[in-house]
Protein backbone atom coordinates (compact mmCIF):
# COMPACT_ATOMS: atom_id res chain seq x y z
CA UNK A 1 0.00 0.00 0.00
CA UNK A 2 3.22 2.19 0.06
CA UNK A 3 1.86 3.94 -3.47
CA UNK A 4 0.32 7.77 -2.70
CA UNK A 5 -2.26 8.52 -5.15
CA UNK A 6 -3.00 12.64 -5.08
CA UNK A 7 -6.62 12.99 -6.80
CA UNK A 8 -8.20 16.56 -6.18
CA UNK A 9 -11.47 17.90 -7.30
CA UNK A 10 -12.84 21.14 -6.85
CA UNK A 11 -16.45 19.98 -7.10
CA UNK A 12 -17.93 17.23 -5.36
CA UNK A 13 -17.04 14.35 -8.35
CA UNK A 14 -20.07 12.42 -9.97
CA UNK A 15 -20.64 8.84 -8.64
CA UNK A 16 -18.31 6.93 -11.42
CA UNK A 17 -15.34 9.53 -10.42
CA UNK A 18 -15.51 8.52 -7.35
CA UNK A 19 -15.85 4.73 -7.60
CA UNK A 20 -12.71 5.52 -9.60
CA UNK A 21 -10.91 6.97 -7.22
CA UNK A 22 -11.85 4.35 -4.28
CA UNK A 23 -11.03 1.74 -6.44
CA UNK A 24 -7.61 3.08 -7.61
CA UNK A 25 -6.96 3.88 -3.87
CA UNK A 26 -7.35 0.10 -3.64
CA UNK A 27 -10.70 -0.81 -2.43
CA UNK A 28 -10.95 -4.39 -2.77
CA UNK A 29 -14.36 -5.96 -4.87
CA UNK A 30 -15.43 -8.45 -3.04
CA UNK A 31 -14.05 -7.19 0.28
CA UNK A 32 -15.36 -6.01 3.58
CA UNK A 33 -14.79 -2.23 4.36
CA UNK A 34 -15.27 0.07 7.50
CA UNK A 35 -15.61 3.29 6.79
CA UNK A 36 -15.40 6.38 8.60
CA UNK A 37 -15.81 9.35 6.93
CA UNK A 38 -16.85 13.28 7.17
CA UNK A 39 -18.83 15.02 4.24
CA UNK A 40 -19.01 18.22 5.32
CA UNK A 41 -17.48 20.98 3.21
CA UNK A 42 -17.98 18.53 0.26
CA UNK A 43 -21.05 19.27 -1.86
CA UNK A 44 -21.25 15.84 -2.04
CA UNK A 45 -24.69 13.73 -0.77
CA UNK A 46 -24.24 10.91 1.06
CA UNK A 47 -26.55 9.09 -1.21
CA UNK A 48 -23.72 9.29 -3.94
CA UNK A 49 -20.83 8.73 -1.88
CA UNK A 50 -22.22 5.46 -0.49
CA UNK A 51 -23.31 4.30 -3.76
CA UNK A 52 -19.59 5.11 -5.01
CA UNK A 53 -18.24 2.75 -2.51
CA UNK A 54 -20.85 -0.52 -3.10
CA UNK A 55 -19.54 0.29 -6.32
CA UNK A 56 -16.48 0.02 -5.98
CA UNK A 57 -16.93 -3.22 -3.92
CA UNK A 58 -19.10 -4.68 -6.31
CA UNK A 59 -21.91 -6.65 -5.49
CA UNK A 60 -19.94 -9.11 -3.41
CA UNK A 61 -18.72 -6.36 -1.37
CA UNK A 62 -19.81 -5.22 1.94
CA UNK A 63 -19.69 -1.78 3.32
CA UNK A 64 -19.66 -1.28 6.87
CA UNK A 65 -19.76 2.05 9.20
CA UNK A 66 -19.69 2.66 12.81
CA UNK A 67 -23.28 3.71 14.15
CA UNK A 68 -22.65 4.07 17.31
CA UNK A 69 -24.82 6.13 20.07
CA UNK A 70 -23.05 7.75 22.61
CA UNK A 71 -25.77 10.53 23.74
CA UNK A 72 -27.30 7.09 24.72
CA UNK A 73 -25.78 7.34 28.21
CA UNK A 74 -25.26 9.25 31.18
CA UNK A 75 -21.36 8.10 31.53
CA UNK A 76 -20.44 9.57 28.41
CA UNK A 77 -18.99 12.71 26.68
CA UNK A 78 -21.58 13.22 24.36
CA UNK A 79 -24.21 13.13 27.53
CA UNK A 80 -22.20 15.75 29.79
CA UNK A 81 -22.09 17.86 26.67
CA UNK A 82 -25.98 17.73 26.28
CA UNK A 83 -27.03 18.75 29.93
CA UNK A 84 -23.90 21.31 30.23
CA UNK A 85 -25.42 24.27 31.74
CA UNK A 86 -28.70 22.53 32.74
CA UNK A 87 -29.92 22.95 36.81
CA UNK A 88 -30.25 19.60 38.62
CA UNK A 89 -33.69 19.68 37.89
CA UNK A 90 -33.88 19.97 34.17
CA UNK A 91 -30.87 17.55 33.82
CA UNK A 92 -32.79 14.83 36.01
CA UNK A 93 -36.12 15.34 33.12
CA UNK A 94 -33.72 15.40 30.50
CA UNK A 95 -32.15 12.13 31.72
CA UNK A 96 -36.01 10.43 32.28
CA UNK A 97 -37.08 11.45 29.00
CA UNK A 98 -34.05 9.61 26.92
CA UNK A 99 -35.49 7.45 24.16
CA UNK A 100 -34.38 3.49 24.60
CA UNK A 101 -32.07 2.15 21.92
CA UNK A 102 -34.28 0.72 19.16
CA UNK A 103 -31.38 -0.64 16.72
CA UNK A 104 -34.24 -0.44 13.49
CA UNK A 105 -35.42 3.53 14.75
CA UNK A 106 -32.35 4.96 16.56
CA UNK A 107 -30.38 7.61 14.50
CA UNK A 108 -26.64 7.94 14.88
CA UNK A 109 -26.31 11.79 14.23
CA UNK A 110 -22.31 12.20 15.81
CA UNK A 111 -21.07 9.59 13.15
CA UNK A 112 -21.78 12.12 10.29
CA UNK A 113 -24.03 11.62 7.38
CA UNK A 114 -22.67 8.81 5.33
CA UNK A 115 -22.76 6.48 8.59
CA UNK A 116 -26.80 8.06 8.93
CA UNK A 117 -27.44 7.14 5.41
CA UNK A 118 -25.88 3.55 5.75
CA UNK A 119 -27.56 2.64 9.01
CA UNK A 120 -31.30 4.00 7.10
CA UNK A 121 -31.18 2.48 3.90
CA UNK A 122 -33.67 0.01 2.66
CA UNK A 123 -31.42 -3.33 3.57
CA UNK A 124 -28.92 -2.77 5.68
CA UNK A 125 -28.37 -4.44 9.10
CA UNK A 126 -27.25 -3.14 12.32
CA UNK A 127 -25.62 -4.53 15.23
CA UNK A 128 -27.71 -4.69 18.62
CA UNK A 129 -25.48 -2.53 20.80
CA UNK A 130 -27.00 0.46 22.22
CA UNK A 131 -24.07 2.28 22.73
CA UNK A 132 -21.29 0.89 19.55
CA UNK A 133 -23.31 -0.47 16.72
CA UNK A 134 -22.63 -0.96 13.33
CA UNK A 135 -23.79 -0.70 9.95
CA UNK A 136 -23.87 -2.62 7.06
CA UNK A 137 -24.94 -3.36 3.78
CA UNK A 138 -24.05 -6.09 1.15
CA UNK A 139 -24.07 -10.06 1.25
CA UNK A 140 -21.78 -10.77 4.44
CA UNK A 141 -23.48 -8.19 6.51
CA UNK A 142 -26.06 -10.30 8.64
CA UNK A 143 -22.88 -12.80 9.32
CA UNK A 144 -20.18 -10.05 10.13
CA UNK A 145 -22.83 -7.64 12.68
CA UNK A 146 -24.48 -11.00 13.97
CA UNK A 147 -24.07 -10.64 17.62
CA UNK A 148 -23.25 -7.79 19.62
CA UNK A 149 -23.23 -8.31 23.43
CA UNK A 150 -23.41 -5.40 26.07
CA UNK A 151 -20.21 -6.31 27.76
CA UNK A 152 -18.21 -5.93 24.49
CA UNK A 153 -18.12 -2.41 23.40
CA UNK A 154 -15.61 -3.36 20.44
CA UNK A 155 -13.58 -6.65 21.96
CA UNK A 156 -13.99 -9.80 20.86
CA UNK A 157 -16.90 -10.77 21.05
CA UNK A 158 -17.93 -7.83 18.37
CA UNK A 159 -18.54 -7.31 15.16
CA UNK A 160 -15.26 -5.89 15.79
CA UNK A 161 -13.58 -8.49 15.52
CA UNK A 162 -15.16 -10.76 12.97
CA UNK A 163 -14.24 -7.68 11.04
CA UNK A 164 -10.58 -8.28 11.62
CA UNK A 165 -10.80 -11.91 11.28
CA UNK A 166 -12.97 -10.78 7.32
CA UNK A 167 -9.02 -8.84 6.33
CA UNK A 168 -11.13 -5.73 6.60
CA UNK A 169 -9.95 -2.67 4.95
CA UNK A 170 -10.73 0.81 6.57
CA UNK A 171 -11.84 3.93 4.60
CA UNK A 172 -10.48 6.97 6.67
CA UNK A 173 -12.76 9.39 4.16
CA UNK A 174 -11.13 12.94 5.01
CA UNK A 175 -11.07 12.43 8.56
CA UNK A 176 -8.22 11.41 10.81
CA UNK A 177 -6.77 8.77 12.96
CA UNK A 178 -8.74 9.98 15.41
CA UNK A 179 -11.88 8.42 14.95
CA UNK A 180 -10.21 4.93 13.79
CA UNK A 181 -12.13 2.55 15.80
CA UNK A 182 -9.89 0.08 14.91
CA UNK A 183 -7.63 1.06 17.56
CA UNK A 184 -10.14 0.34 20.17
CA UNK A 185 -9.87 -3.36 19.25
CA UNK A 186 -6.00 -2.78 19.76
CA UNK A 187 -7.14 -2.08 22.99
CA UNK A 188 -8.93 -5.25 24.04
CA UNK A 189 -5.45 -6.81 22.69
CA UNK A 190 -2.88 -5.36 24.62
CA UNK A 191 -1.60 -6.65 28.03
CA UNK A 192 -1.46 -6.11 30.53
CA UNK A 193 -5.58 -4.87 29.85
CA UNK A 194 -6.72 -1.24 30.18
CA UNK A 195 -9.03 -0.89 33.32
CA UNK A 196 -12.57 -1.78 33.25
CA UNK A 197 -15.94 1.03 33.92
CA UNK A 198 -19.15 1.19 34.11
CA UNK A 199 -21.22 1.91 30.99
CA UNK A 200 -25.05 2.55 31.59
CA UNK A 201 -27.48 3.31 29.02
CA UNK A 202 -31.51 3.09 27.97
CA UNK A 203 -32.60 0.03 26.45
CA UNK A 204 -36.22 -1.94 25.50
CA UNK A 205 -38.50 1.43 27.09
CA UNK A 206 -38.02 4.77 28.19
CA UNK A 207 -36.72 4.56 31.87
CA UNK A 208 -35.45 1.15 31.37
CA UNK A 209 -31.28 2.29 32.48
CA UNK A 210 -29.06 -0.80 32.39
CA UNK A 211 -25.27 -1.10 33.31
CA UNK A 212 -22.30 -3.14 32.72
CA UNK A 213 -18.58 -3.40 32.56
CA UNK A 214 -15.98 -3.28 29.76
CA UNK A 215 -12.86 -1.71 28.90
CA UNK A 216 -12.49 1.85 29.83
CA UNK A 217 -11.83 2.81 26.20
CA UNK A 218 -9.38 5.70 25.21
CA UNK A 219 -9.23 7.37 21.91
CA UNK A 220 -6.80 10.54 23.29
CA UNK A 221 -3.53 9.64 21.63
CA UNK A 222 -5.33 7.99 18.40
CA UNK A 223 -3.89 10.94 16.44
CA UNK A 224 -0.77 10.03 17.42
CA UNK A 225 -0.92 6.68 17.04
CA UNK A 226 -2.13 7.62 13.92
CA UNK A 227 0.96 9.83 13.13
CA UNK A 228 3.52 6.50 13.44
CA UNK A 229 1.55 3.85 10.98
CA UNK A 230 4.52 3.67 8.50
CA UNK A 231 3.86 5.08 4.82
CA UNK A 232 4.37 1.30 3.44
CA UNK A 233 0.86 0.38 5.30
CA UNK A 234 -1.69 2.77 3.57
CA UNK A 235 -2.28 4.55 0.76
CA UNK A 236 -3.60 7.88 0.37
CA UNK A 237 -5.65 10.27 -1.72
CA UNK A 238 -7.04 13.73 -1.64
CA UNK A 239 -10.88 14.44 -2.14
CA UNK A 240 -11.99 18.18 -1.36
CA UNK A 241 -8.97 19.27 -0.33
CA UNK A 242 -8.58 16.33 2.75
CA UNK A 243 -6.69 13.39 2.60
CA UNK A 244 -8.85 9.74 2.03
CA UNK A 245 -6.58 7.11 3.51
CA UNK A 246 -7.14 3.19 2.96
CA UNK A 247 -5.47 0.65 5.11
CA UNK A 248 -5.80 -3.17 6.52
CA UNK A 249 -7.43 -3.77 9.54
CA UNK A 250 -4.92 -6.16 10.95
CA UNK A 251 -2.02 -3.71 9.54
CA UNK A 252 -3.86 -0.63 12.06
CA UNK A 253 -4.38 -3.30 15.20
CA UNK A 254 -0.57 -4.74 14.99
CA UNK A 255 0.64 -1.32 15.03
CA UNK A 256 -1.63 0.14 17.38
CA UNK A 257 -1.09 -2.90 19.58
CA UNK A 258 2.59 -2.39 19.53
CA UNK A 259 2.34 1.14 20.42
CA UNK A 260 0.18 0.83 23.30
CA UNK A 261 1.73 -2.08 24.78
CA UNK A 262 4.86 0.19 24.93
CA UNK A 263 4.06 3.71 25.78
CA UNK A 264 0.65 3.41 27.75
CA UNK A 265 2.28 0.87 29.56
CA UNK A 266 4.97 3.26 30.54
CA UNK A 267 2.43 5.42 31.58
CA UNK A 268 0.19 3.67 33.41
Amino acid sequence: MAEQHRVSTAQAPHGAQLAHLFRTLGVRPGGVLLAHASLSGTGAAPELVRDALLAALGPAGTLVVPAFTPENSDTSRAYREAVAGLGDLEAAEYRAAMPPFDPDATGCPTMGALAECVRSTSGAVRSAHPQTSFAALGPRAPKLLRRHPLRSHLGRLSPMARLYRADAQVLLLRVGFEVCSSFHYAEYLTRPRPPRRTYRCVVGHKGNWVSYRDLSLNDADFGAIGSRLPDRLRAEADWASKPVVLCSMRDLVRHAKGQMSGYRRALA
